[in-house]
């Protein structure tokens, strides 16, 4: 069994925002492959239970606050027959420019507070595929990195999102 978690914030103050692209991706797996979200409180998560080329897929969003995504992880892995190497989390990149996606096989957090918070879950020395999607940075040197990250989607993003979405679905499945 795979489990692919989208990172983001719970909660409708932050739907729309950059920090919860990881949220937008698993949701739009769930359509495509009709899954529904079901709230699982004992595993701080929602999660959905998808078949992808006729392999069950775990699709959870983490419904902790970002920076604590490791223990939503932890009590999936505890529940869950999934392994380590079938775990991917897509989260946003502020390093990346926005739209461009990449993937990697492990790695550090390089920052990102949602990936601290997994990795110092697993035991030392281990490491978790992800799927990075670029947000970019704010345009003007004043707008904090942590306003930016947390503020919504300007039109010109909305429009491009989707192409995003898609490709990081393609690295995905």
């Amino acid at each position: 069994m795979k489990a692919i978690f989208g990172l983001g914030n719970p909660g409708k103050e932050y739907v729309g925002t950059r920090h919860n692209v990881g949220f937008l991706v698993v949701d739009e797996l769930a359509r495509r492959y009709g899954g529904e979200f079901a709230n699982k409180r004992s595993l701080e998560a929602e999660i959905a239970e998808v078949l992808i080329d006729e392999q069950r897929v775990l699709l959870v969003k983490p419904q902790t606050f970002m920076n604590v995504s490791g223990r939503s992880l932890s009590a999936v892995l505890s529940k869950y027959p999934v392994k380590l190497e079938e775990v991917v989390v897509v989260y946003d990149d502020a390093d990346l420019p926005f739209g461009d996606v990449r993937e990697k096989a492990s790695g550090s957090s390089a920052g990102h507070r949602g990936m601290e918070s997994i990795l110092s879950t697993l035991p030392k020395g281990s490491s978790v595929s992800r799927v990075r999607v670029g947000i970019g940075r704010p345009t003007h040197p004043d707008i904090p990195l942590d306003e930016f990250v947390l503020a919504k989607w300007t039109a010109d993003e909305q429009k491009q999102i989707p192409s995003a979405i898609d490709s990081a679905i393609e690295k995905l499945v």
